[in-house]
């Protein structure tokens, strides 16, 4: 390649000067201009695409398979629309404090799991033929101060520089990077850095971060590109200079030629960047002649429009648009996750399972607009910043657009056409005359209360939120419509359609809710998913990905967003160190409403019989890790731990044991099993930089308490390891 192709192959060419929300520069070799789109969720401004589950409903699942199958046919849809590079997993914020705007696109608030499913989801997406993008590297944790522009738009004139996220080494490698570990294992094509400063270096242009931790240590192989507009040092920049936006900002382009050209950036470096980026291309197999070029467009939907809409029609139109429908049979894997998902907190009075049939309800009321449809329809806001109608998706650059949304109502009334169940709504959520009249009308009716909390990304708001929450309150008076419906409706039934964690504390023990569902963020099949677990037709397994508390303040000083600068450049200091949500309620002996993990089935699960196998002798240390990048030792097999779960109800159900580490049909037994690595025994030494398992006073590693249950503070069984001596 000439020098000005490799430039290309680095460089955006602009916002909305190609069909995707990113495109690379044009080469005379054989290789295309890329095509990056969002999202993690579904293919962003696309027609006939799947809107999956959010990263917190998948998460909810605790179950590998899904994960998996999720993003096998995203990452296939990606594909078949001409997708080169689709902008997820986004496994960063991991949910520091529990308002955060974006914890929706990940998968919960433990490193763990959202390493898991990051993992996961690379997998599934490389798996379907496009390249995945981890985001965002690292500790990019709320969305106020996040971007430069953003602040000054805001009225902030004398902020100069983006937030830094002070945080010690320590911290980061356990909590924050932890999750991107799982992704660079899984071979990760890309990641994103982050709009935010690290400890006051900018993400994109922390060559201690990128370079020193991700590249080297973590052993990356593939390319980092800039979140967008963040124009700084990365191996590519997106969206590139633009007529619209930053026209000469970008680092990279004219910029970077001229700096290969006097010599303050030597060739190599740029040969290393084109060769991360073509060699991903080559490793996904993009290479093929079959491979679809992009067939939609970001901009419009009419079939013919601008060819560069950044400049207008004057330079003439083109034929974009060719409604290629790549849904296949993927709502049937969408409704899967909706449902399995569903996390049930409360069941009394044999609220739950409805039967159908002869013996179905007679009788069902439907309260607040969460069950309801957006008046404006599914796509009537742009970027999902608004909260109409049922709560399927947060808002900002991680949606996409729904081809349909089913609504618990239509799927509600469907049902009730076949059992001859009667079905009257209210979904004014203020209109109380209402409300009260129809709540206390039938006897012996049951009563479905559907509310919601929403959040997204901050270049964009609903409501008056900027991304960010500012409390954990459900919206559109949600207390008051659970509590007028319950005082007057003996079995009441709350569905929450949310973000994150909500404060329930106003009716959570109030004697007429007999069941609350969690029904987190479901996508298209919202009311099908939902139908499925009321009816009993899936026995609901969601588990609680985070942590609720009964205030703000029991998440302790992390959970309020920084809401002013308090200087040039905003500092937030990670002072917490690990203990985050879980961490910190069990530190600080903080009674949860609802413990990490916790959700209730329609059957029962006994734990017994744990066996711990030691697989390998540990060190303190692990071996000297490879020159070139990674550490494959940390992923060594130590323990493995076999317990028995006997389902010991009347129904079938799926049990999900959840080991922690500390200092299946009726009567039907299983055998689960779980593999400890030396990663999981290990903490970051900081002085000596490197992962270490602690030793006890005898100079040994110490016996390990395994505890293997329903949640993190639920019942299940114990066992301990051996004390192995160094």
């Amino acid at each position: 390649m000439s020098l000005a192709e490799k430039v290309n192959v680095t460089t955006g060419i602009g916002w909305s000067m190609g069909p995707c929300v990113g495109n690379t520069g044009t080469t005379k070799v054989e290789f295309p201009s890329l095509c990056l789109q969002d999202g993690p969720l579904g293919v962003r401004f696309a027609d006939s695409i799947t809107v999956f589950p959010a990263g917190i409903t998948t998460a909810a699942t605790w179950s590998r398979k899904l994960m998996y199958d999720r993003a096998r046919v995203l990452g296939n849809e990606a594909r078949e629309k001409g997708v080169n590079v689709l902008l997820g997993p986004c496994i960063g914020p991991i949910g520091r404090s529990p308002l955060g705007g974006r914890n929706w696109e990940g998968f919960g608030s433990d490193p763990y799991l959202q390493g898991i499913a990051g993992g996961l989801s690379v997998q599934g997406i490389q798996d379907g033929g496009a390249i995945a993008t981890a985001k965002h590297f690292v500790a990019n944790e709320q969305e106020k101060f996040r971007q430069l522009s953003e602040i000054l738009s805001q009225g902030f004139k004398n902020v100069t520089a983006p937030l830094s996220s002070n945080i010690g080494d320590r911290a980061l490698r356990e909590l924050y990077i932890w999750p991107f570990m799982d992704t660079v294992r899984m071979g990760v094509g890309s990641i994103m850095c982050g709009y935010n400063q690290i400890n006051n270096s900018n993400a994109c242009q922390n060559s201690y971060i990128l370079n020193g931790v991700l590249k080297d240590e973590l052993g990356f192989q593939g390319f980092v590109m800039s979140d967008c507009m963040c124009l700084l040092e990365t191996d590519m920049t997106m969206p590139g200079d633009g007529l619209l936006w930053a026209d000469g900002d970008s680092l990279l382009g004219p910029q970077l030629t001229r700096a290969v050209l006097n010599g303050s950036v030597p060739i190599d470096r740029l040969d290393d960047m084109v060769l991360r980026i073509v060699a991903t291309w080559y490793q996904l197999g993009q290479d093929d002649a079959s491979y679809p070029r992009p067939n939609f467009s970001s901009w419009f939907r009419t079939s013919t429009g601008p060819t560069y809409v950044g400049v207008g029609s004057s330079a003439g139109n083109s034929l974009q648009n060719f409604y290629v429908d790549v849904r296949d049979d993927h709502h049937e894997v969408a409704r899967a996750i909706a449902a399995e998902s569903i996390t049930l907190l409360k069941n009394i009075k044999g609220a739950l399972p409805f039967k159908s049939g002869k013996e179905a309800k007679k009788s069902i009321m439907i309260f607040g607009s969460d069950a309801g449809p957006n008046l404006l329809g599914p796509n009537g806001c742009p970027d999902r910043s608004c909260n109409n109608g049922t709560l399927g998706q947060g808002w900002g650059s991680g949606t996409a657009e729904y081809a349909y949304l089913v609504t618990p109502l239509e799927a509600i009334q469907a049902k009730a056409s076949t059992d001859r169940t009667m079905v009257e709504y209210v979904l004014d959520d203020y209109h109380y005359d209402r409300i009260n009249s129809t709540a206390k009308k039938t006897p012996n009716a049951t009563c479905l209360v559907f509310v919601s909390s929403d959040s997204g990304e901050g270049y964009t708001s609903a409501e008056g939120v900027l991304g960010d929450r500012v409390d954990l309150k459900l919206w559109h008076g949600g207390d008051k419509l659970i509590l007028s419906v319950a005082e007057r409706c003996s079995n009441t039934i709350v569905i929450i359609h949310s973000v994150g964690p909500v404060d329930m504390e106003a009716w959570i023990e109030h004697k007429n809710v007999t069941a609350v569902l969690l029904a987190h963020l479901p996508g298209q099949e919202s009311g099908t998913a939902l139908l499925d677990v009321l009816y009993g037709s899936i026995n609901p397994s969601g588990r609680l990905p985070y942590t609720i508390g009964k205030s703000l303040a029991d998440y302790g000083p992390v959970a309020p967003i920084m809401m002013q600068p308090g200087g040039p450049v905003p500092q937030q200091d990670f002072s917490e160190g690990l203990y985050i949500d879980y961490r910190h309620f069990d530190r600080n002996g903080i009674t949860p409403r609802f413990e990490f993990g916790f959700g209730l089935s329609y059957t029962t699960f006994e734990f017994s019989n744990m066996v711990i196998t030691q697989t390998k002798v540990p060190t303190e240390f692990p071996p000297a890790r490879p020159v070139g990048g990674g550490h494959p030792a940390l992923f060594d097999t130590i323990f493995h731990v076999t317990v028995s779960v006997k389902n010991t109800g009347s129904i079938p159900g799926n049990a999900v044991p959840q080991l922690y580490i500390i200092g299946a049909g009726p009567g039907e037994t299983v055998v689960v099993g779980f593999d400890i690595m030396r990663r999981d025994l290990s903490y970051w030494d900081e002085q000596r930089g490197n992962w270490r398992i602690p030793l006890d006073k005898e100079g040994n590693i110490g016996a390990y308490e395994i505890f293997v249950g329903d949640s993190s503070r639920g019942k299940g069984v114990t066992g301990r390891t051996e004390v192995v001596k160094v």
